[in-house]
């Protein structure tokens, strides 16, 4: 897969991440905040926050960024045409990986079945 690609699935602008934020559509658990809003491009992208205030060091913050990216790379094809902002709210390592996986399914879960409820 080339870099271009990957790109094209992120967010990478202010003016995206505020569209996600100002639609509201959010739910969150003790790991993670997730944003939502349709883009019309047929395909899902995702932006990330993780905080100086969650996690100090720059190197847990960026095993955060790769956990919810690799996650979000196995699982885009399910998330159709929309943009999500995913927020961490705690800190975790390896030890409470497959934990803080596992919420983020649940968030994105909850996410859609709210979406097919309101387009029904």
């Amino acid at each position: 897969m080339d870099y271009s690609f990957r790109r094209a699935y992120r967010l990478l602008k202010t003016d995206d991440f505020s569209s996600v934020f100002g639609m509201r559509q959010a739910r969150s658990n003790a790991f993670f905040q997730v944003f939502a809003r349709e883009n019309g491009l047929g395909h899902a992208r995702v932006g990330l926050v993780v905080g100086k205030k969650v996690a100090k060091r720059a190197v847990r913050r960026n095993y955060i960024k790769r956990t919810v990216r690799e996650w979000f790379r196995l699982n885009q094809h399910q998330l159709g045409g929309m943009d999500y902002v995913v927020r961490a709210k705690l800190v975790f390592g390896h030890d409470k990986r497959s934990e803080a996986v596992m919420a983020l399914s649940t968030l994105f879960a909850k996410l859609a079945r709210c979406r097919d409820s309101s387009s029904s």
